[in-house]
Protein backbone atom coordinates (compact mmCIF):
# COMPACT_ATOMS: atom_id res chain seq x y z
CA UNK A 1 0.00 0.00 0.00
CA UNK A 2 1.17 3.28 -0.60
CA UNK A 3 2.78 5.62 2.05
CA UNK A 4 -0.68 7.74 3.51
CA UNK A 5 -0.66 11.01 3.91
CA UNK A 6 -2.06 12.11 6.74
CA UNK A 7 -3.99 15.51 8.23
CA UNK A 8 -1.63 17.26 11.07
CA UNK A 9 -2.86 15.99 14.40
CA UNK A 10 -0.98 17.08 17.57
CA UNK A 11 0.16 13.90 19.43
CA UNK A 12 -2.38 14.55 22.35
CA UNK A 13 -5.23 14.67 19.77
CA UNK A 14 -4.00 11.53 18.41
CA UNK A 15 -3.50 10.01 22.01
CA UNK A 16 -7.38 11.50 23.27
CA UNK A 17 -8.82 9.73 19.71
CA UNK A 18 -7.73 6.43 20.79
CA UNK A 19 -9.10 6.49 24.17
CA UNK A 20 -12.38 7.66 23.16
CA UNK A 21 -12.15 4.94 19.92
CA UNK A 22 -11.37 2.33 22.55
CA UNK A 23 -14.36 3.48 25.20
CA UNK A 24 -16.71 3.71 22.36
CA UNK A 25 -15.52 0.21 21.22
CA UNK A 26 -16.34 -1.19 24.98
CA UNK A 27 -19.79 0.93 24.94
CA UNK A 28 -21.02 -0.97 21.81
CA UNK A 29 -19.66 -4.45 22.57
CA UNK A 30 -20.51 -4.82 26.40
CA UNK A 31 -23.36 -2.08 26.67
CA UNK A 32 -25.61 -1.91 23.26
CA UNK A 33 -24.27 -5.62 22.88
CA UNK A 34 -23.96 -5.20 19.09
CA UNK A 35 -21.17 -8.09 17.34
CA UNK A 36 -17.84 -7.22 18.00
CA UNK A 37 -17.02 -7.64 14.28
CA UNK A 38 -19.33 -4.69 13.30
CA UNK A 39 -18.07 -2.78 16.50
CA UNK A 40 -14.65 -3.43 15.81
CA UNK A 41 -14.80 -2.21 11.95
CA UNK A 42 -17.19 0.60 12.20
CA UNK A 43 -14.73 1.80 15.19
CA UNK A 44 -11.77 1.46 13.07
CA UNK A 45 -13.16 3.47 10.23
CA UNK A 46 -14.46 6.48 12.62
CA UNK A 47 -10.90 6.30 13.97
CA UNK A 48 -9.20 6.42 10.69
CA UNK A 49 -11.24 9.61 9.39
CA UNK A 50 -11.03 10.82 13.30
CA UNK A 51 -7.38 11.06 12.99
CA UNK A 52 -6.55 12.27 9.26
CA UNK A 53 -6.47 9.22 7.05
CA UNK A 54 -8.12 10.75 4.18
CA UNK A 55 -11.56 9.46 2.65
CA UNK A 56 -10.32 7.35 0.19
CA UNK A 57 -7.33 5.87 2.31
CA UNK A 58 -9.09 4.48 5.46
CA UNK A 59 -10.90 2.07 4.00
CA UNK A 60 -7.45 0.28 2.19
CA UNK A 61 -6.55 0.58 5.82
CA UNK A 62 -9.04 -1.54 7.03
CA UNK A 63 -8.64 -3.86 4.39
CA UNK A 64 -4.77 -4.46 4.68
CA UNK A 65 -5.15 -4.76 8.48
CA UNK A 66 -7.51 -7.30 8.18
CA UNK A 67 -6.23 -8.97 5.09
CA UNK A 68 -3.00 -9.21 6.65
CA UNK A 69 -4.36 -10.77 10.29
CA UNK A 70 -6.65 -13.25 8.55
CA UNK A 71 -4.27 -14.30 6.29
CA UNK A 72 -2.09 -15.20 9.09
CA UNK A 73 -4.47 -16.97 11.91
CA UNK A 74 -7.24 -18.22 9.01
CA UNK A 75 -4.79 -21.01 8.55
CA UNK A 76 -3.81 -21.48 12.08
CA UNK A 77 -6.65 -21.32 13.30
CA UNK A 78 -8.64 -23.47 10.39
CA UNK A 79 -6.01 -26.48 10.95
CA UNK A 80 -6.02 -26.27 14.19
CA UNK A 81 -9.13 -26.40 14.82
CA UNK A 82 -9.50 -29.43 12.59
CA UNK A 83 -7.09 -31.18 14.08
CA UNK A 84 -8.67 -30.39 17.69
CA UNK A 85 -11.12 -31.74 16.62
CA UNK A 86 -10.26 -34.96 15.49
CA UNK A 87 -8.68 -35.20 18.47
CA UNK A 88 -11.75 -34.86 20.49
CA UNK A 89 -14.14 -36.56 18.69
CA UNK A 90 -12.18 -39.71 18.41
CA UNK A 91 -11.34 -40.11 21.88
CA UNK A 92 -8.04 -38.91 21.78
CA UNK A 93 -8.15 -36.42 24.13
CA UNK A 94 -9.72 -38.56 26.73
CA UNK A 95 -6.72 -40.88 26.34
CA UNK A 96 -4.31 -38.32 26.61
CA UNK A 97 -6.59 -36.85 29.87
CA UNK A 98 -6.31 -40.24 31.61
CA UNK A 99 -2.78 -40.49 30.91
CA UNK A 100 -1.78 -37.32 32.60
CA UNK A 101 -4.04 -37.93 35.32
CA UNK A 102 -3.01 -41.45 36.32
CA UNK A 103 0.52 -39.64 36.40
CA UNK A 104 0.29 -36.42 37.72
CA UNK A 105 -2.87 -36.94 39.87
CA UNK A 106 -6.16 -34.86 39.46
CA UNK A 107 -5.12 -32.66 42.13
CA UNK A 108 -1.93 -31.66 40.09
CA UNK A 109 -4.22 -31.45 36.89
CA UNK A 110 -4.15 -27.54 36.08
CA UNK A 111 -0.44 -27.70 36.73
CA UNK A 112 -0.04 -30.90 34.58
CA UNK A 113 -2.02 -28.72 31.90
CA UNK A 114 0.30 -25.72 32.71
CA UNK A 115 3.67 -27.76 32.27
CA UNK A 116 2.38 -30.29 28.82
CA UNK A 117 1.51 -26.29 27.66
CA UNK A 118 5.16 -24.83 28.41
CA UNK A 119 7.05 -27.59 26.32
CA UNK A 120 4.39 -27.74 23.11
CA UNK A 121 4.61 -23.88 23.15
CA UNK A 122 8.02 -23.77 23.05
CA UNK A 123 8.34 -23.90 18.95
CA UNK A 124 4.13 -23.45 18.21
CA UNK A 125 3.15 -19.88 17.89
CA UNK A 126 0.61 -18.91 20.78
CA UNK A 127 -2.50 -19.29 19.00
CA UNK A 128 -1.83 -22.13 17.24
CA UNK A 129 -0.72 -24.17 19.62
CA UNK A 130 -3.43 -23.63 22.23
CA UNK A 131 -6.28 -24.26 19.43
CA UNK A 132 -4.33 -27.80 19.35
CA UNK A 133 -4.25 -28.05 23.54
CA UNK A 134 -7.89 -26.96 23.71
CA UNK A 135 -9.37 -30.63 23.28
CA UNK A 136 -7.38 -32.17 26.18
CA UNK A 137 -7.90 -28.99 28.21
CA UNK A 138 -11.82 -29.29 27.55
CA UNK A 139 -11.33 -32.82 28.41
CA UNK A 140 -9.66 -32.55 32.06
CA UNK A 141 -12.23 -30.23 32.24
CA UNK A 142 -15.12 -31.98 31.69
CA UNK A 143 -13.82 -34.90 33.62
CA UNK A 144 -12.83 -33.24 36.97
CA UNK A 145 -15.79 -30.68 37.15
CA UNK A 146 -15.30 -27.28 38.70
CA UNK A 147 -14.75 -24.08 36.79
CA UNK A 148 -13.46 -24.25 33.11
CA UNK A 149 -10.86 -21.43 34.61
CA UNK A 150 -9.06 -23.05 36.82
CA UNK A 151 -8.10 -25.70 33.44
CA UNK A 152 -7.65 -23.13 31.16
CA UNK A 153 -5.67 -20.06 32.62
CA UNK A 154 -2.44 -22.18 33.51
CA UNK A 155 -2.21 -22.86 30.19
CA UNK A 156 -2.71 -19.73 28.96
CA UNK A 157 -0.22 -18.06 31.16
CA UNK A 158 2.10 -20.89 29.93
CA UNK A 159 1.85 -19.77 26.37
CA UNK A 160 2.00 -16.63 26.58
CA UNK A 161 5.38 -16.47 28.71
CA UNK A 162 6.98 -18.66 25.85
CA UNK A 163 5.45 -16.54 23.26
CA UNK A 164 7.12 -13.46 24.35
CA UNK A 165 10.42 -14.33 25.87
CA UNK A 166 11.69 -17.82 24.07
CA UNK A 167 13.06 -17.91 20.09
CA UNK A 168 11.85 -18.86 18.02
CA UNK A 169 8.78 -17.05 18.88
CA UNK A 170 8.98 -13.84 15.96
CA UNK A 171 8.97 -10.75 19.07
CA UNK A 172 12.11 -11.99 21.00
CA UNK A 173 13.93 -13.60 17.44
CA UNK A 174 13.77 -10.02 15.51
CA UNK A 175 14.45 -8.15 18.62
CA UNK A 176 17.45 -10.66 18.96
CA UNK A 177 18.89 -9.97 15.83
CA UNK A 178 18.13 -5.97 15.57
CA UNK A 179 20.35 -5.70 18.56
CA UNK A 180 22.97 -8.43 17.60
CA UNK A 181 22.43 -10.70 20.60
CA UNK A 182 23.32 -14.27 20.34
CA UNK A 183 20.07 -16.35 19.78
CA UNK A 184 21.15 -19.13 21.90
CA UNK A 185 22.24 -16.69 24.76
CA UNK A 186 18.69 -15.36 24.06
CA UNK A 187 17.19 -18.65 25.07
CA UNK A 188 19.32 -19.20 28.46
CA UNK A 189 18.57 -16.49 29.62
CA UNK A 190 15.02 -16.18 27.97
CA UNK A 191 14.34 -20.20 30.17
CA UNK A 192 16.23 -18.36 33.48
CA UNK A 193 13.80 -15.66 33.46
CA UNK A 194 10.82 -17.10 31.98
CA UNK A 195 10.90 -20.26 34.15
CA UNK A 196 9.76 -18.09 37.27
CA UNK A 197 8.46 -15.74 35.53
CA UNK A 198 5.60 -18.68 34.52
CA UNK A 199 5.30 -19.48 37.83
CA UNK A 200 5.12 -16.53 39.73
CA UNK A 201 3.38 -14.20 37.32
CA UNK A 202 1.56 -16.49 35.50
CA UNK A 203 0.17 -20.04 37.41
CA UNK A 204 0.28 -19.18 40.42
CA UNK A 205 -1.84 -15.93 39.13
CA UNK A 206 -3.99 -17.67 37.36
CA UNK A 207 -4.94 -19.73 39.77
CA UNK A 208 -6.03 -17.22 41.78
CA UNK A 209 -8.07 -15.44 39.03
CA UNK A 210 -10.00 -18.73 38.51
CA UNK A 211 -10.71 -18.87 42.05
CA UNK A 212 -13.10 -15.89 41.22
CA UNK A 213 -14.49 -17.42 38.62
CA UNK A 214 -15.90 -20.70 39.81
CA UNK A 215 -19.03 -21.64 37.64
CA UNK A 216 -17.06 -21.05 34.23
CA UNK A 217 -18.68 -23.79 31.87
CA UNK A 218 -16.65 -25.79 29.49
CA UNK A 219 -17.02 -24.70 25.87
CA UNK A 220 -18.90 -26.58 23.43
CA UNK A 221 -16.52 -25.27 20.36
CA UNK A 222 -15.30 -28.50 19.35
CA UNK A 223 -18.65 -30.19 19.28
CA UNK A 224 -20.70 -31.93 21.83
CA UNK A 225 -18.32 -33.98 23.94
CA UNK A 226 -19.37 -37.86 23.26
CA UNK A 227 -17.98 -40.46 25.68
CA UNK A 228 -15.40 -42.71 23.57
CA UNK A 229 -16.05 -46.19 24.12
CA UNK A 230 -12.53 -47.57 25.55
CA UNK A 231 -11.70 -50.18 22.57
CA UNK A 232 -12.35 -47.79 20.18
CA UNK A 233 -9.51 -44.82 21.47
CA UNK A 234 -6.65 -44.63 19.37
CA UNK A 235 -3.40 -45.48 20.62
CA UNK A 236 -1.38 -43.58 23.08
CA UNK A 237 1.15 -43.69 20.54
CA UNK A 238 -0.50 -42.56 17.48
CA UNK A 239 -1.70 -39.40 19.57
CA UNK A 240 1.47 -38.31 20.63
CA UNK A 241 3.09 -39.40 16.80
CA UNK A 242 -0.25 -36.75 16.08
CA UNK A 243 0.66 -34.08 18.41
CA UNK A 244 3.89 -33.52 18.20
CA UNK A 245 4.64 -33.97 14.83
CA UNK A 246 3.75 -30.37 14.20
CA UNK A 247 6.69 -29.56 16.83
CA UNK A 248 8.77 -31.44 14.92
CA UNK A 249 8.38 -30.02 11.86
CA UNK A 250 8.99 -26.40 12.98
CA UNK A 251 11.65 -27.75 14.65
CA UNK A 252 13.29 -28.45 11.67
CA UNK A 253 12.00 -25.28 9.90
CA UNK A 254 14.05 -23.82 13.03
CA UNK A 255 16.98 -25.24 12.98
CA UNK A 256 17.55 -24.53 9.31
CA UNK A 257 16.82 -20.92 9.16
CA UNK A 258 19.18 -20.87 12.21
CA UNK A 259 21.83 -22.17 10.00
CA UNK A 260 21.17 -20.08 7.10
CA UNK A 261 21.91 -17.36 9.00
CA UNK A 262 25.20 -18.69 10.72
CA UNK A 263 26.36 -19.50 6.98
CA UNK A 264 25.96 -22.85 7.60
CA UNK A 265 24.08 -23.80 4.60
CA UNK A 266 23.00 -21.42 1.55
CA UNK A 267 19.57 -21.04 0.50
CA UNK A 268 19.91 -23.23 -2.53
CA UNK A 269 20.22 -26.50 0.37
CA UNK A 270 17.79 -29.13 -0.59
CA UNK A 271 17.55 -29.83 3.43
CA UNK A 272 16.02 -25.74 3.69
CA UNK A 273 14.02 -25.46 1.37
CA UNK A 274 12.17 -28.48 2.28
CA UNK A 275 12.13 -26.74 5.98
CA UNK A 276 10.63 -23.78 4.54
CA UNK A 277 7.95 -25.59 2.98
CA UNK A 278 7.15 -28.37 5.52
CA UNK A 279 7.97 -26.42 8.49
CA UNK A 280 6.03 -23.52 8.13
CA UNK A 281 3.24 -23.40 11.06
CA UNK A 282 0.45 -23.48 8.65
CA UNK A 283 1.76 -26.45 6.60
CA UNK A 284 3.15 -28.33 9.92
CA UNK A 285 -0.57 -28.33 11.07
CA UNK A 286 -2.42 -29.26 7.78
CA UNK A 287 0.17 -32.10 7.60
CA UNK A 288 -0.79 -33.44 11.28
CA UNK A 289 -4.21 -32.56 10.70
CA UNK A 290 -3.87 -35.08 7.59
CA UNK A 291 -2.64 -37.70 9.68
CA UNK A 292 -5.04 -37.11 12.30
CA UNK A 293 -7.69 -37.97 9.43
CA UNK A 294 -5.82 -41.37 8.85
CA UNK A 295 -4.39 -42.57 11.93
CA UNK A 296 -7.55 -41.99 14.34
CA UNK A 297 -10.44 -41.71 12.44
CA UNK A 298 -10.44 -43.80 8.76
CA UNK A 299 -7.82 -46.34 9.70
CA UNK A 300 -9.85 -47.68 13.21
CA UNK A 301 -12.78 -47.12 11.58
CA UNK A 302 -12.01 -49.31 8.49
CA UNK A 303 -10.35 -52.23 11.17
CA UNK A 304 -13.96 -52.38 12.62
CA UNK A 305 -15.56 -52.84 9.24
CA UNK A 306 -17.58 -48.95 9.40
CA UNK A 307 -17.95 -47.24 6.72
CA UNK A 308 -16.08 -43.72 6.15
CA UNK A 309 -17.85 -42.49 3.33
CA UNK A 310 -18.28 -38.02 3.80
CA UNK A 311 -17.89 -38.81 6.95
CA UNK A 312 -14.38 -36.68 7.15
CA UNK A 313 -16.23 -33.86 5.23
CA UNK A 314 -18.96 -33.27 7.72
CA UNK A 315 -15.85 -33.75 10.37
CA UNK A 316 -14.07 -31.04 8.74
CA UNK A 317 -17.33 -28.88 7.69
CA UNK A 318 -18.12 -29.48 12.03
CA UNK A 319 -14.59 -28.07 13.01
CA UNK A 320 -14.71 -25.56 10.56
CA UNK A 321 -18.02 -23.79 11.05
CA UNK A 322 -17.85 -22.45 14.90
CA UNK A 323 -14.59 -21.07 14.04
CA UNK A 324 -15.18 -18.73 11.01
CA UNK A 325 -16.85 -16.27 13.47
CA UNK A 326 -13.72 -15.91 15.75
CA UNK A 327 -11.49 -15.65 12.41
CA UNK A 328 -13.51 -12.52 11.43
CA UNK A 329 -13.55 -11.15 15.02
CA UNK A 330 -9.84 -11.37 15.05
CA UNK A 331 -9.30 -9.86 11.46
CA UNK A 332 -11.54 -7.10 12.65
CA UNK A 333 -9.38 -6.36 15.67
CA UNK A 334 -6.51 -6.62 13.00
CA UNK A 335 -8.36 -3.76 11.48
CA UNK A 336 -8.29 -1.29 14.26
CA UNK A 337 -4.77 -2.11 15.27
CA UNK A 338 -3.62 -0.83 11.64
CA UNK A 339 -5.60 2.51 11.95
CA UNK A 340 -4.02 2.76 15.50
CA UNK A 341 -0.70 1.86 13.66
CA UNK A 342 -1.13 4.02 10.71
CA UNK A 343 -2.05 7.18 12.80
CA UNK A 344 1.14 7.08 14.29
CA UNK A 345 0.70 7.46 17.70
CA UNK A 346 2.35 4.31 18.61
CA UNK A 347 6.22 6.04 17.17
CA UNK A 348 5.44 9.07 18.80
CA UNK A 349 5.41 7.78 22.42
CA UNK A 350 7.99 6.01 21.85
CA UNK A 351 10.31 8.16 20.33
CA UNK A 352 9.08 10.61 23.52
CA UNK A 353 9.83 8.15 25.89
CA UNK A 354 13.58 7.37 24.38
CA UNK A 355 14.11 10.78 24.35
CA UNK A 356 13.63 10.61 28.08
CA UNK A 357 16.50 9.57 29.61
CA UNK A 358 15.34 6.83 31.44
CA UNK A 359 17.54 3.77 32.12
CA UNK A 360 18.25 2.04 29.11
CA UNK A 361 16.08 -1.18 29.97
CA UNK A 362 13.55 0.33 31.83
CA UNK A 363 13.26 3.03 28.11
CA UNK A 364 13.19 -0.55 26.13
CA UNK A 365 10.76 -2.01 28.40
CA UNK A 366 8.20 1.44 28.09
CA UNK A 367 8.72 1.58 24.35
CA UNK A 368 7.44 -1.93 24.08
CA UNK A 369 4.45 -1.08 26.41
CA UNK A 370 3.99 2.13 24.84
CA UNK A 371 3.74 0.10 20.89
CA UNK A 372 1.67 -2.60 22.74
CA UNK A 373 -1.27 -0.31 23.76
CA UNK A 374 -1.04 1.65 21.03
CA UNK A 375 -1.22 -1.02 18.56
CA UNK A 376 -1.82 -4.51 19.66
CA UNK A 377 0.82 -6.81 18.15
CA UNK A 378 2.99 -8.07 20.12
CA UNK A 379 5.63 -9.00 17.39
CA UNK A 380 5.43 -5.34 15.86
CA UNK A 381 5.67 -4.29 19.47
CA UNK A 382 8.78 -5.99 20.56
CA UNK A 383 10.10 -4.89 16.57
CA UNK A 384 9.67 -1.30 16.88
CA UNK A 385 11.19 -1.27 20.08
CA UNK A 386 14.43 -2.89 19.19
CA UNK A 387 14.59 -0.62 15.92
CA UNK A 388 14.17 2.40 18.10
CA UNK A 389 17.00 0.57 21.13
CA UNK A 390 19.56 -0.60 18.98
CA UNK A 391 21.64 2.16 18.47
CA UNK A 392 22.22 2.77 22.48
CA UNK A 393 22.85 -1.02 22.92
CA UNK A 394 25.19 -1.17 20.19
CA UNK A 395 27.00 1.98 21.47
CA UNK A 396 27.11 0.84 25.00
CA UNK A 397 28.73 -2.49 24.70
CA UNK A 398 27.01 -4.39 26.29
CA UNK A 399 27.99 -7.89 27.05
CA UNK A 400 25.94 -10.72 25.99
CA UNK A 401 24.07 -11.27 29.60
CA UNK A 402 22.95 -7.39 29.49
CA UNK A 403 21.45 -7.38 25.69
CA UNK A 404 19.86 -10.84 26.26
CA UNK A 405 18.30 -8.98 29.30
CA UNK A 406 17.28 -6.24 27.21
CA UNK A 407 15.49 -8.41 24.57
CA UNK A 408 13.50 -10.11 27.85
CA UNK A 409 12.63 -6.56 28.94
CA UNK A 410 11.48 -6.37 25.63
CA UNK A 411 9.63 -9.05 25.09
CA UNK A 412 7.81 -9.07 28.18
CA UNK A 413 6.55 -5.52 27.59
CA UNK A 414 5.22 -7.07 23.95
CA UNK A 415 2.79 -9.73 25.94
CA UNK A 416 1.01 -7.20 28.45
CA UNK A 417 -1.03 -4.30 28.23
CA UNK A 418 -3.51 -6.79 25.92
CA UNK A 419 -6.76 -5.16 25.20
CA UNK A 420 -9.75 -4.84 22.35
CA UNK A 421 -6.46 -3.50 19.53
CA UNK A 422 -4.94 -7.28 20.18
CA UNK A 423 -6.26 -10.21 17.48
CA UNK A 424 -4.75 -12.26 20.37
CA UNK A 425 -7.31 -10.84 23.02
CA UNK A 426 -10.49 -11.88 20.47
CA UNK A 427 -9.24 -15.15 19.66
CA UNK A 428 -8.08 -16.24 22.74
CA UNK A 429 -11.49 -14.63 24.58
CA UNK A 430 -13.90 -16.23 21.95
CA UNK A 431 -12.25 -19.97 22.06
CA UNK A 432 -12.53 -19.90 25.74
CA UNK A 433 -15.90 -18.82 25.94
CA UNK A 434 -15.58 -15.50 27.57
CA UNK A 435 -17.07 -11.84 27.46
CA UNK A 436 -15.29 -9.54 26.53
CA UNK A 437 -15.07 -7.72 30.41
CA UNK A 438 -13.89 -11.35 31.68
CA UNK A 439 -11.41 -11.61 28.69
CA UNK A 440 -10.22 -8.19 30.22
CA UNK A 441 -10.04 -9.88 33.76
CA UNK A 442 -8.18 -12.74 32.75
CA UNK A 443 -6.13 -13.07 29.70
CA UNK A 444 -5.33 -9.30 30.13
CA UNK A 445 -4.36 -9.34 34.10
CA UNK A 446 -2.55 -12.71 33.41
CA UNK A 447 -0.65 -11.22 30.72
CA UNK A 448 -0.10 -8.23 32.56
CA UNK A 449 1.46 -9.61 35.83
CA UNK A 450 4.02 -11.98 33.36
CA UNK A 451 4.72 -9.10 31.85
CA UNK A 452 5.70 -7.58 35.13
CA UNK A 453 7.18 -10.12 36.86
CA UNK A 454 9.58 -10.38 33.58
CA UNK A 455 10.59 -7.61 33.59
CA UNK A 456 11.17 -6.61 36.56
CA UNK A 457 13.88 -10.08 36.99
CA UNK A 458 15.41 -8.93 33.48
CA UNK A 459 15.95 -5.30 35.30
CA UNK A 460 17.94 -6.93 38.05
CA UNK A 461 19.88 -9.49 35.46
CA UNK A 462 20.56 -6.21 33.13
CA UNK A 463 21.74 -4.24 36.42
CA UNK A 464 24.14 -7.23 37.65
CA UNK A 465 25.65 -8.18 34.12
CA UNK A 466 26.33 -4.49 33.29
Amino acid sequence: MEELVLADRPVWLLLAIAVVAIAVLLVLIIKVRLHAFFSLLIVAVATGLAAGIGVGDVIDVVIDGFGSTVGTVALLVGFGAVLGRLVEVTGGAQVIADKMLDTFGEARAPLALSVASLFYAFPIFLDAGFIVMLPVIYTVARRLGGSFMLYVLPSIASFMMMHALLPPHPGPTAAATLMGADIGMVVLIGLLIGLPTWYFGGYLVARAIAKRFPNTPVPTLLGTPREVPVEERPAFGNIILVLLLPLVLIFFNTAFSTLETQGTVTTDNLGFQLSRLIGATPVALALSALLAMLLLYVIPRRRRGQDVGGLIEELVDDALAPVCSIILITGAGGAFGAILTATGIGGEIADGLDAMGLPLIVAAYMVAMAMRIAQGSATVAATTAASIMAPAIIAGDFNGVAVSAVVIAIGAASIGWSHVNDSGFWLIGKFCGFDTVTTFKTWSVVGTTISLVGFALSAVLFVIAA
